[in-house]
């Protein structure tokens, strides 16, 4: 339980680089889903109090994308706000002007594990001459469930596809001892009542103290835009996370299970290595933030994104790759570390043969629920 804490403070992120199984390389459909949530990304930025100006001082917004991995996804998210604060306040050569005809100065903070690959998200950036920067950029390395900056010091925070991602395994999933004990399993959907709960507890707290943290690093008239994956609210609880959890999580267990038949790793590599993401309710999202009680709700909904595009969708050993890329680009790290990177090829392997079975299915039925937020400041 410990080493795998460990693991994920350590060494969690998306797969860098360009490589095959890259997040650069296979992030497209969570590109795609994104632009059609960004009008509320828009209707956030409508909220914020605007940064005001002291006496031959630029005005400066601040914002701060939290789990920004190292693709194009959070380079778009910059673009979007620094164009819409411009269309709100009026063109400036290197931001926008108030209503006082200074011009506005972005500075974009992106923030991840110390394990991102920083340097490839960095190399995205366009490379401008100091007079025609759309923003100043820098890494802020640590967890979002920690405080990461001065009370007060930023305007919009945005978090997209990060917050399902939990801040370790929960207590007792990994331990022999306790009822929540997850064995056999890596996921907790199909686990029992116990490791469920276990999973629901440490998404509220985790939450809670996100929530907190944010409340004091924002500055007045501040808010939050969140994309999160979610799940039905129809589903029977923790231990139901949903069709699509109930297929990646199967064929994943099964290609555990593969190995340990073939005598490739023993029983113990897999009961003690879960996956840390909780998909919540809109219900059980919702209730944490009235708990904590320093934001408004401006917005909260559940949005069923698209399923990814495949150039040939016969192509059953195309599909199977995918998906196996789509795994290991979320995974690859932890499991590298757990079982070494030569058994993570062989399960990777399997696993795109599980999903070569399923192919059709998977094309026609691969969408994930999402969590569509806004909050402002109480």
């Amino acid at each position: 339980m410990e080493e795998q804490h460990q693991d994920i403070k350590n060494v969690f992120c998306m797969e860098g680089g360009q490589g095959e199984s890259s997040y650069i390389n296979n992030s497209q459909s969570q590109s795609r889903n994104l632009k059609m949530m960004l009008y509320v990304l828009e209707e956030t930025l409508d909220k914020i109090q605007l940064p005001r100006h002291r006496p031959g001082k630029k005005p400066l917004l601040t914002a701060a994308d939290l789990g920004c991995s190292c693709g194009h996804n959070t380079l778009l998210i910059a673009d979007v706000i620094v164009d819409h604060m411009t269309k709100l306040c009026g063109t400036g050569s290197l931001g926008s002007k108030d209503d006082d005809g200074l011009e506005l100065e972005f500075c974009f903070y992106f923030c991840d594990l110390p394990s991102n690959d920083f340097n490839t998200l960095f190399h995205l950036l366009p490379q401008q001459a100091a007079a025609a920067r759309r923003y100043f950029a820098a890494a802020i390395p640590g967890s979002f469930y920690d405080r990461l900056f001065p009370e007060r010091s930023i305007n919009v925070f945005t978090s997209t596809l990060s917050l399902h991602w939990l801040s370790q395994v929960p207590e007792g999933v990994a331990n022999k001892r306790s009822p929540a004990y997850n064995k056999g399993k890596v996921f907790v959907h199909g686990a029992s009542e116990e490791t469920g709960a276990a999973y629901r507890r440490q998404f509220r707290s985790n939450m809670m103290r996100f929530l907190h943290c944010r409340a004091t690093e924002l500055k007045t008239g501040g808010a939050i835009f969140i994309v999160s994956l979610g799940r039905l609210s129809s589903t029977r609880g923790p231990t139901d996370q949903g069709y699509i959890y109930e297929v990646y999580g199967g064929m994943f267990d099964d290609s555990w299970r593969d190995l340990i038949k073939e005598g490739m790793v023993d029983g113990e590599k897999m009961d003690s290595f879960n996956v840390p993401l909780y998909a919540p309710t809109v219900e059980e999202f919702k209730e944490v933030v009235d708990t904590d009680g320093s934001f408004k709700i401006n917005q909260l909904e559940l949005v069923m994104a698209s399923p990814p595009v495949v150039d040939d969708p016969a192509d059953c050993g195309m599909a199977g790759r995918m998906v196996a890329n789509y795994v290991r680009t979320l995974l690859g790290p932890l499991i590298d570390t757990h079982i070494g990177w030569v058994m993570a090829d062989e399960l990777f392997i399997r696993m795109q043969r599980h999903a070569e079975i399923r192919a059709e299915e998977l094309v026609d039925e691969m969408c994930f629920p999402h969590i569509l937020c806004s909050l402002s400041l109480a």
